[in-house]
């Protein structure tokens, strides 16, 4: 699976959310995993993939597309 966090990034900004602690409130996850995802440094669970989508509109098959 290949995550993509420049959708994530970019859906964030739009919605005014420009630091991981931003996105940690809005997602209401954990700082670390919020820096983790921020930085490309591990793919969003299926939660949090949920959570983006409701708090940012991106769907998760867009988010984290599978490996060609």
């Amino acid at each position: 699976m290949r995550y993509d966090r420049t959708l994530l990034r970019n859906a964030a900004r739009g919605a005014g959310d420009s630091t991981p602690s931003d996105i940690s409130r809005r997602l209401e996850v954990a700082p670390a995993t919020a820096w983790r995802l921020f930085h490309g440094h591990t793919a969003p669970s299926a939660r949090v993939a949920a959570a983006v989508e409701r708090a940012y509109g991106v769907p998760a098959s867009q988010l984290c597309k599978a490996a060609a």
